[in-house]
């Protein structure tokens, strides 16, 4: 998607600060983060969001949460973490790419605020 900013970081278009890539998925650091830890993990096939999940599509958001505490632990954190998926506008998704927030380093409370 030409627009996207997400696929810009993919392609290097946009710096980011790097904790994984591979062929299928890059994880980076949160430019405004909410925890000591909090990075984002994007596929890089463009998928909008969690309504876009389709059967063709769900094997890179399985391959994204098993890489998820391989990276965290690369992170130092092994006391839990939280991983957050904002749906459509009134779900709080700002960029149109499916992407997983993952927070900890601290205790993380609920409701979240």
């Amino acid at each position: 998607m030409d627009n996207c900013i997400f696929c810009k970081i993919i392609s290097g278009e946009i710096p980011s600060q790097k904790l994984y890539e591979d062929d299928k998925i890059l994880a980076f650091r949160d430019t405004s983060p909410q925890a000591p830890v909090h990075f984002l993990v994007v596929p890089k096939e463009h998928i909008s969001g969690a309504d876009d999940i389709t059967a063709e599509n769900c094997a890179a958001i399985g391959y994204i949460f098993a890489k998820i505490p391989q990276i965290m632990r690369g992170q130092g954190i092994t006391n839990g973490y939280r991983i957050v998926n904002n749906c459509g506008e009134d779900g709080g998704q700002s960029v149109a790419h499916i992407h997983f927030h993952c927070l900890a380093g601290r205790g993380l409370g609920w409701p979240p605020g």
